[in-house]
């Protein structure tokens, strides 16, 4: 399972909304996914990784079922 919860508080340590990634050329339907929960492409995870300054691991996690 897919868990974006490592995203959402890296944001806001970095004081970074939803807006702002917007601002930065994040895709709306990029935003809807990860509020979602589904699966997102390694170049949108790369992007959100040099806007963000962090890893991957500071955006995604896996969790077992």
């Amino acid at each position: 399972m897919i868990d974006y919860s490592p995203l959402w508080q890296t944001m806001h340590e970095r004081g970074v909304s939803q807006y702002r990634l917007l601002q930065l050329g994040v895709d709306n339907r990029l935003l809807d996914s990860l509020r979602k929960g589904k699966s997102i492409t390694m170049y949108s995870l790369e992007k959100l990784c040099r806007i963000l300054n962090c890893t991957p691991n500071d955006v995604v996690r896996f969790i077992d079922d």
